[in-house]
C-alpha cells in the first residue's frame, strides 16, 4: 500500500509514522516543497515530493492541511484518487466560512466540490495526533478504539476501513459524506476515546457541541 500525504503538520507526520510502521510506503509533501522535509523524512523513513508527486504516488492520499487552504490543491492531481480528508474547520485559524457557520455544508462536501473526480472519505479528523500512535491496538484487543468515516463511494470506504484496521483501529461508517458533520470539530464524538458501541452512540447524539478545547484535556 502506498500513501501520499499532503501536509506535514502533526497529523500528517503521525499518519506517516503509523503507515511506515505498518508496512506502507509513504511520500510526504507540503506547500513549501520537499527540500523543507529532509529531516522529517529521515526520521520517518519515507520519501518526499511535491503535492502533485505525492498525489500521484499514493494508492490513497491523505489531506492534513488547514481547511482554508483547500482551494489551493491542484484539481487534476487528485482525479481518480481515494482522498482521506483529515481536516477540520477552526474559524480562528481559517477565517469564517458562511456555508459552515450556517451548517449548509460540511468541510468534506466543500472539498469534494473542489476536487471533482476524486473519491473523498472523511477520516482521521476525529483523533489527536498524539493518540494515533498511542491508541493503536491489535484486532483482538479489548476496548479497541473506533474511529468514524463518512463518504459516498462504497469501494473507497471499504479501502479506508481496511486501512484503519491495518493501523490498529476499529471503524464505524457514519454514512454519506454529508454525515461527516456528526464528527467534525467539537461534535460529541470529536477526539473522544470510544469503542464501537460508544462511537455509534456519540454519532447519534444531536446534543450541543463540546466546550471549545475540551478534547485536548
Amino acid at each position: 500500500m502506498r500513501i501520499g500525504i499532503i501536509g506535514a503538520g502533526f497529523i500528517g507526520r503521525a499518519i506517516g509514522e503509523l503507515a511506515v510502521k505498518n508496512g506502507c510506503e509513504v511520500m510526504l509533501s507540503n506547500s513549501r516543497g520537499p527540500h523543507t522535509l529532509t529531516s522529517t523524512a529521515a526520521s520517518l523513513g519515507c520519501e518526499t515530493g511535491t503535492v502533485e508527486q505525492a498525489a500521484s504516488f499514493g494508492d490513497m492520499v491523505l489531506l492534513a492541511i488547514p481547511f482554508c487552504r483547500y482551494k489551493e490543491l491542484p484539481k487534476q492531481a487528485f482525479v481518480g484518487k481515494i482522498v482521506l480528508d483529515a481536516g477540520n474547520y477552526y474559524p480562528q485559524r481559517d477565517g469564517q466560512f458562511a456555508e459552515l457557520d450556517s451548517h449548509e455544508s460540511t468541510t468534506s462536501e466543500m472539498l469534494a466540490r473542489h476536487l471533482t473526480g476524486a473519491n473523498i472519505v472523511k477520516a482521521f479528523n476525529s483523533i489527536l495526533a498524539r493518540d494515533l500512535l498511542a491508541d493503536s491496538r491489535p484486532a483482538d484487543s479489548a476496548h479497541r478504539r473506533a474511529l468514524p468515516i463518512a463518504g459516498d463511494d462504497a469501494h473507497a470506504k471499504r479501502m479506508v476501513g481496511n486501512l484503519h484496521e491495518r493501523f490498529g483501529f476499529d471503524v464505524v461508517d457514519a454514512g454519506a459524506l454529508t454525515e461527516g458533520h456528526r464528527f467534525e470539530r467539537a461534535r460529541p464524538p470529536y477526539c473522544r476515546r470510544l469503542d464501537i458501541a460508544g462511537l455509534r452512540a456519540a454519532l447519534a447524539d444531536d446534543g450541543p457541541d463540546q466546550i471549545e478545547g475540551a478534547w485536548r484535556e
